[in-house]
Formats: structure tokens, sequence, C-alpha cells
């Protein structure tokens, strides 16, 4: 651990204290825990931690980090086991058998192969143009794996529980728009500065839910559930759609499917529902309705049994109607 020495005096003198007041303080930082050692002379010695963190900021510090870990971030999890390893060495001795034990019983869940990690220098790049108001040039892959050059003036990074994403003001589109951060590839040099621009929503992660689970899709709907708000929140998130209070046993639903047909199945797999709009959902959900009595009235009175399942390429059972798209209600 590194050395540090500085007198009594330099230290009152420094922080604008009296002599007293320092000793008030290291006796203070003794009974934490910290091993603050000192020697007469006109130098002095002291051994003293590079953090100062009581019990439950060393907790948070811990978990913030183990947390980081499914961030979707590439390295972050390694990058948190070190940064664990270093705070665990300047720690007392009770505070250092607490954040051991939450780093060893503790697995985070990370992401599948297919949601692609952020590089953590592309998010520090683009945290730092937001910042500092510099129009950004990158190279942008859209979701059906066509590429173009966009020139935006960042505003600010949102997280969900999966992704990361860029809100900008796109200057070719005179619009607001929301880029995943995984499919960025930044193109420097950047800049001139902008004047910051009055941003699109108070709540941003809103407009970003609303972006990623309704606009961007060609069919989308908007669904009384029959639940109230804290319930269907338990099982739509802000990938599937966006949930607003109605009453105090109803919720409202806006989401967004690549189909009406698609989202039929979604709604069908949650709770009691009205749909609000659009009409022709209803008229699908009916279409559907008599299809399945229809299919029920069949079963029922040959006896038969149902036809088996067809079979994709590598052999697995592939269910008709399976949707495929977000907005799960």
């Amino acid at each position: 651990m590194r050395q540090w020495g500085r007198s009594g005096a330099d230290l009152a003198d420094r922080l604008g204290v009296t002599a007293r007041t320092v000793r008030r303080d290291v006796d203070r930082l003794r009974e934490l825990g910290y091993p603050v050692n000192a020697s007469p002379g006109t130098g002095g010695g002291n051994q003293l931690p590079p953090l100062l963190l009581d019990d439950d900021e060393a907790v948070a510090v811990a978990v913030g980090l183990r947390t980081a870990a499914g961030q979707g971030i590439e390295g972050i999890g390694e990058s948190s086991v070190r940064a664990l390893g270093k705070l665990e060495q300047v720690l007392p001795g009770r505070l250092r058998r607490r954040v051991g034990a939450l780093n060893a019983f503790t697995v985070p869940m990370l992401h599948s192969a297919r949601t692609k990690a952020v590089d953590p220098s592309v998010l520090t790049e683009l945290a730092a143009v937001c910042r500092d108001s510099e129009r950004l040039r990158f190279d942008y892959l859209d979701h059906g794996g066509r590429s173009s050059r966009r020139v935006v003036e960042p505003h600010r990074l949102v997280c969900t529980e999966r992704r990361w994403y860029l809100v900008a003001w796109d200057l070719d589109r005179a619009d607001w728009r929301t880029f995943r951060v995984d499919r960025v590839t930044p193109r420097p040099p950047h800049g001139p500065r902008c004047e910051p621009r009055t941003p699109p929503a108070d709540d941003l992660a809103a407009f970003v839910s609303r972006g990623v689970s309704t606009r961007a899709y060609a069919a989308q709907a908007t669904v009384r559930l029959f639940v109230p708000l804290d319930e269907a929140a338990q099982r739509v998130t802000p990938s599937d759609g966006t949930l607003e209070a109605e009453t105090d046993d109803t919720c409202l639903l806006r989401t967004g499917a690549s189909s009406t047909d698609v989202m039929v199945l979604h709604l069908l797999l949650g709770f009691e529902f009205e749909v609000l709009a659009p009409v022709e959902l209803t008229e699908r959900i009916r279409s559907h309705r008599d299809r399945l009595s229809r299919a029920l009235d069949r079963g029922g009175r040959s006896g038969r049994p149902a036809p088996a399942a067809p079979r994709t390429r590598d052999g697995a059972d592939r269910t008709p109607g399976t949707p495929s798209g977000s907005g799960a209600a």
C-alpha cells in the first residue's frame, strides 16, 4: 500500500481546520478500522487507504460492481471482479468479510449470445460527446442489416435491462431518434459544438421504451388490461410495451408487433384485456376465435389424434403461428 506522509500541522493548514480537529478525525478513522499510523517528528508517517467508505457505502459499491456484470457492456464482468478485489484489499477486516462473501456467492446472469455486448470505449465516447454537446458522426446498422452514415446532436444514453440506447437529434431527418449503441460505430473527429436542444420528453426512459416496443413496429395497438399497473409491470417489460395506470384495477398497454396476427398471439399469452385500437386487431381476434372453435369442434367429433407439428431443419418442433416479435401482454 502506498505510503502517504503529512504532518498534523500541514494537514490542518491544508484542510482549513485546527490540529485538534485533525486528531479527532484520525481517531474516528481508527474506530472505523482503517490503519492510521503516526510517528513523532517533523514529517510524521501515515498509512491511509485510498477509499474512505462506511459499511453501507462499501456494500453499495460492491453490489454496483457485481450488478454491472449484467449490463451488456463488453468485458465489464472481468473488470468488476478486478475492482472488487482491489476494494477488498483496502477495507477493514469486518467489511472485507461481508464484501468477500458477496463476491464469492453471487453469480451474475449474463446475456445470451444473441445479445451483442457494447464496447465500453464506445460508451465513454458517446457519453463524452453528450457532455460536451458535440455533433457525432457514426455508421449505424439497422435491424435489417443495412448500414448508413448518421450525423446527430447527441443528448443522453439510456440503459435498459438488456441494451444501451443513444437519444439524439438526427440532423438529416430533422427529428429525434433512438439508436442501439451496439450498432453504432463512431467516426471521429466529432464536432463542432452545438446548442443543447429541448429533449423530446421529460421521461427519456419512457420515450425510448415507446420507440423500441411500439413505434418500431408496423402493427401498433392500445389495449386495456384488467389488472392493476403493478401486477402488469411484473410481466410487461419496457421492451414489450409501455404501461399507464387507468384505475386501481386496470391499466393501458401500448405495444407493437410485426403484424396484427403476431399481436393477437402475444395478447393471448397474458392478462384479460380489451382492445381499444385499432379496429383491425379486434377483427383478427374474432377470426382467430372462430378458427379455434372450429378446430375444437373437429377434434371432439373425430377423436383422431392431432397431426404432429412440422419440424425445422435442426429437428426442433415448431408450432404454427408461434410469435417471434416483441409486444407480449
